[in-house]
Parts: structure tokens; C-alpha cells; sequence
């Protein structure tokens, strides 16, 4: 094949494209076309459902404006209704004020008038009273003198004999006052003793019950508290009401508690519970079968004690009940000093006293030995212990002497030297160090204490604690402080020392007050 074919070949060829490519442009112009008009139609479509959907909400909001309109008009309505209602309440209570004022004023007014009215009829009685004075004034005086010239009497011995007449009426009236003041005085003091026994006896009571009416009872295990318990209770009501003791089981592992103030039940009750574990066979008619006998072991253990006691003294005849009480002071204790030891030291002292003395040493053991039998049956009878033990030692035959000194071991002044030789011996046991449990330290402390609040009073010279703080002394300036202000001092301190300090039993406050007169022989 020829250049030229080849040639006019690829002519056609080119030719055929172009025309192909014109073809195509014209063709894809005219599909523009198309998808244009279509897509104008969509679109007009789309902006007539866009105005549609436009109109739609436009006509629900307007009913929603409207529905809010009318809801908040109501609202309006019903709040000015409400305080068209308030101010017309307001309206009729000041309405009501201005009637009440009117009301007032006119009163006030009328009794302006009748005050007017009263001080005109007042003024005219004042001066018919000036004049009724004048006329008795004058009357007074004619008489005054017509009864000096009856009586023979002048004006100032006719007053000196009224006012002798009036001064013995008025001792007797005097005399009647105090006495009545005395009675009503012994009342209240009577009425104060009370309150401060039962107030002592409070502020006491934690440490008195822990430490004094109490005994605690070891158990093998936990298991045991169930046994003494017993079904439904029985076996503890049992123990209960056969020695007057209460048992307290709480949570204190492998202990239970008695408690009760009569030491030689407790005593009774804390032995037999012991036997019925040890035993085992723990039911009522067991239980009451072992106190049984543990109270006749424990009444042969006091007569026993009461025997060593009265043998170990060198004392003789003396009344077997009075034994039994001597004995009974061996469960007794008094701040933690067991009462039959003390008894049986003071009873000694007594008599080491008596032999240097050169007075009879019998007589002071046996007063000494016995001063605190009262202490023996003080939770059964009412009174304190020194005059109960006075009362017993009287009633089983004691001698007047050693009765004196039982009641009198707790005065200020003992009359018989039996009873200054027991005061002293009971306080050198007492104080003996270790005889009780309170330490030294403390026991300074609440001597301090005492004497501090006592100085803390204006006019205070000196204060002394006396008695193993059972007393305070307080000496004032008499230049400060009278005999009335003397008794209210007393008192004051006495609040003082009730509310800020703690102590067994009362305290004494005893305020003395000196005036000295001197003067020098030149």
C-alpha cells in the first residue's frame, strides 16, 4: 500500500472523529438542557412545599400566641382578683383599728373629764381637811393640857411611861417572832439536811454502788450466764428471791454482778451462786436448799468473828446480839477499810491511850471495839450510825459510859474522855496510810480546794479544812463582814463547795467572826 492511500485513509479517519466529536458535544448539550429543566421542575416543587410547610407554621404559632395570650390574661385576672380581695381585707382591719382608735380616744377623752372633775372635788376636800387639822390641832392642845392638869403628869414622862408600856409589848411580840422564826428555821434547816443528804447520796452514788455495794461472781464460760438464767428466768428469780440480792448479766465476759446494799446477803448470795457452778445442779428447789445453808454457815461465820473479836480485845460479857453485830461489821466496809479491822484497831489504840492516861483500858477497848456496831444494821435503820450504835449498846445493857462515847465519837466536843479517846483513835485508823483507798494526793488536793473556795470570798481572813476535810474554818475581818453577813457567807461557801467539788458525806462550814478590843495601862 502507497503513502497516498495511507494518506487519505487516515483523512477519513480524522474526518470521522471530528464529526464524532461534534456529535458528542451537541448530544451533551442537549442532555444539559434536559437535566436543567428537570431540575428547575424539582426545585420549583421543593419551594411550593417550602412555602406550604412556611404557611402551616406560621398559622401554629399564631394560635400558640394566641392560646399564651389568653392564659396569661387568666393569670392576671385571677392575681388582680386575689389582691382586689387582700386590699379589701387590709381596707376593713384598718377600718376596724380607726373604730377601736375612735373608740380609745373617746374614753380617754371622758376620763380627762372625770380626772378634771376629781382633782376640783380633791382640792376642795384638801382644804376642808387643812381646816379639820387646824380645828384638832387646837382641839389637841386644849385637851393636852387638860390632861396634864388631870393626870399630873407633863408631856415627856407621860411619853417615857407610853414608850416603856410599848417596848415590853414589843419584846413580847419580839419574843413571839423569834420563836416562830426558831420553829420555821428548824423546819427549813430540816428540809436542807434532806436535800443535801439526797444530793450527797446522787453525787456518790456511781462511786459508792461500784465499789461498796457490789460483788462480781467469776464464771467458767459464757454458756454458765444461760444456766443461771434458767428457762423463762426461773433459775435467777429463784436465786433473787431467796437472798434479796438483784444479779446483773450483762455483757462482762465469763462475770455476773449482785448488787444490793446489805453486805452480808451479798455475801450469801456471791457463796451459794459459787457452790450451785461448782455443783452444777443449778434449779429452784436446789438453789433454795444451797442459800439455806450457806446463811447458817454464814450466821455461825459472824458469831465466830464476833467471838475472835471480843477474845482478841480481852473483853467479857458482852450481850450475844451485840456479838452478832461485831461480826456483821466483817462484809461492812467504809471507804474501802473493812469496818470489823478498823473496829478491832481502834478498840487497840483505845486501849494503849486509856494505860498511858492512867483511866481503865477495859472500859476504852470495849467503847472503842463497839463504836461503830451501828454501821452494822445502818441500811435497815434510819439515822446516823454513831447514835444508831448508841441506841444498840443502850438496849443490850451497856454502861452509860461506853454508851456516851459510841454516840459521841462523831462530835465536835465529846463530854466523857471515853469519847475524846475514841474520836482520836477512829481517826488515827482512818488516817493510817493504805487503811483507805483514797490517795494521798487527792486527799491533799480536796483539802486545798476547800480552802481555796473559801478564800475566795471577799473579807476572808483565813480558811483551815479540819477533819480530814470534813470541816472548813473560815476566820473573817469583822470589819467587813457582820454577824448577818457571817451567815450568808456560810451559806454561800457551802453552794460553792456543792457544786464545784466532789466528797463523801457532808462538809462542815463553820465562819467565826472576832472583834478585839484593846487598849494599854500607862
Amino acid at each position: 500500500m502507497d503513502i497516498s492511500t495511507v494518506l487519505i485513509v487516515a483523512a477519513i479517519a480524522g474526518a470521522f472523529i471530528l464529526i464524532g466529536v461534534v456529535i458528542g458535544f451537541v448530544a451533551k448539550k442537549k442532555i444539559d438542557e434536559a437535566n436543567f429543566e428537570a431540575g428547575k421542575g424539582a426545585a420549583e416543587a421543593l419551594m411550593a412545599e417550602a412555602s406550604r410547610a412556611a404557611e402551616n407554621i406560621k398559622k401554629e404559632a399564631e394560635l400558640e400566641a394566641k392560646d399564651l395570650i389568653f392564659e396569661g390574661k387568666a393569670a392576671f385576672e385571677n392575681e388582680t382578683r386575689e389582691r382586689r380581695k387582700e386590699l379589701q381585707s387590709v381596707e376593713k382591719r384598718v377600718q376596724v383599728k380607726e373604730e377601736g382608735v375612735d373608740k380609745k380616744i373617746e374614753a380617754l377623752e371622758r376620763r380627762d373629764a372625770e380626772f378634771v372633775k376629781r382633782e376640783k372635788t380633791i382640792s376642795t376636800q384638801e382644804t376642808k381637811v387643812k381646816e379639820l387639822e387646824n380645828e384638832a390641832t387646837a382641839s389637841l392642845a386644849a385637851q393636852k393640857a387638860r390632861l396634864q392638869e388631870v393626870a399630873g403628869l407633863s408631856s415627856e414622862e407621860a411619853k417615857k411611861q407610853l414608850l416603856d408600856a410599848m417596848e415590853g409589848e414589843a419584846r413580847l411580840e419580839a419574843g413571839k417572832l423569834l420563836k416562830r422564826i426558831d420553829e420555821e428555821t428548824r423546819a427549813e434547816a430540816d428540809k436542807k439536811a434532806k436535800e443535801i443528804i439526797s444530793l450527797a447520796i446522787q453525787r456518790y452514788a456511781g462511786e459508792y454502788v461500784t465499789e461498796r455495794t457490789v460483788s462480781v461472781v467469776k464464771l467458767p464460760n459464757d454458756e454458765m450466764k444461760g444456766r443461771i438464767i434458767g428457762r423463762e428466768g426461773r433459775n435467777i428469780r429463784a436465786i433473787e428471791a431467796a437472798t434479796g440480792i438483784d444479779i446483773i448479766i450483762d455483757d462482762t465476759p465469763d462475770a455476773i454482778i449482785l448488787s444490793g446494799h446489805n453486805p452480808v446477803r451479798r455475801e450469801v448470795a456471791k457463796i451459794s451462786i459459787e457452790r450451785l457452778i461448782t455443783d452444777g445442779r443449778i434449779h429452784p428447789s436446789r438453789i433454795e436448799e444451797v442459800v439455806t445453808k450457806v446463811e447458817a454457815e454464814v450466821a455461825q461465820t459472824i458469831n465466830e468473828a464476833g467471838e475472835r473479836a471480843i477474845f482478841d480485845a480481852g473483853l467479857h460479857g458482852i450481850h450475844k446480839e451485840i456479838q452478832k453485830l461485831i461480826g456483821r461489821l466483817k462484809f461492812r466496809s467504809s471507804y474501802a477499810q473493812n469496818v470489823y479491822a478498823h473496829s478491832m484497831e481502834v478498840a487497840f489504840i483505845c486501849g494503849i491511850m486509856a494505860a498511858e492516861l492512867g483511866l481503865p483500858t477495859k472500859i476504852a477497848r470495849r467503847a472503842g471495839l463497839l463504836h461503830d456496831i451501828g454501821k452494822a444494821v445502818d441500811h435497815e435503820v434510819e439515822g446516823p450510825h454513831a447514835l444508831i450504835g448508841a441506841d444498840l449498846a443502850k438496849k443490850y445493857g451497856e454502861a452509860p459510859k461506853i454508851v456516851a462515847a459510841i454516840g459521841q465519837h462523831h462530835d465536835d466536843h465529846p463530854e466523857s474522855i471515853f469519847g475524846v479517846l475514841v474520836q482520836a483513835a477512829d481517826s488515827l485508823s482512818a488516817a493510817r496510810p493504805g487503811a483507805r483507798r483514797e490517795m494521798l494526793e487527792n486527799y491533799v488536793k480536796r483539802l486545798d480546794d476547800l480552802e481555796k473556795i473559801a478564800k475566795g470570798f471577799n473579807g476572808v481572813e483565813k480558811a483551815y479544812a479540819l477533819q480530814a476535810g470534813r470541816e472548813v474554818r473560815v476566820m473573817v475581818e469583822h470589819q467587813q463582814i457582820n454577824d448577818e453577813g457571817a451567815v450568808v457567807l456560810s451559806r454561800d461557801i457551802a453552794k460553792k463547795i456543792e457544786a464545784e467539788m466532789s466528797y463523801p458525806g457532808q462538809i462542815r462550814v463553820t465562819v467565826i467572826r472576832e472583834s478585839r478590843a484593846v487598849d494599854y495601862a500607862r
